[in-house]
């Protein structure tokens, strides 16, 4: 378990590093309202996931250590977001698309209210 937790901390690690630089880097040339750096680190991110979902499927990888680096480590690391749209593309792909759509809903208005609320209790 402690391996674990390291290979997951270090992907982690160089996912947050690689988020702040993109961030960084979409904020130097894209000044606008909307917040195009976390949309393009959540898009970026879902591509990476996708990518490297399908080719752990294609190449019939089922190494945990793999996963945990750049599954949960590196994609996590760099966009939670990843990882809610694979598990909704899994829903979806298993049939569940009751589960799918209440699941995006509910993250969404609960997360809002969550940061509403955090904000609030914060003041």
């Amino acid at each position: 378990m402690f391996k674990s937790i390291l290979i997951i901390g270090l992907g982690g690690g160089i996912g947050s590093i690689l988020r702040y630089l993109t961030s960084l880097l979409a904020n130097k040339y894209l000044n606008s309202l909307f917040p195009a750096a976390t949309f393009i680190v959540n898009i970026i991110g879902c591509f990476l996931i996708g990518l490297l979902f399908g080719y752990m499927e294609k190449q019939q990888i089922a190494s945990d250590n793999f996963k945990y680096f750049f599954i949960t480590g590196f994609c996590g690391g760099y966009t939670t977001f990843s990882t809610f749209a694979i598990e909704n593309v899994n829903l979806l792909q298993g049939q569940h698309t009751f589960t799918a759509f209440a699941y995006m809903a509910a993250s969404i208005i609960t997360g809002l209210f969550a940061v509403w609320l955090g904000i609030y209790l914060g003041k």
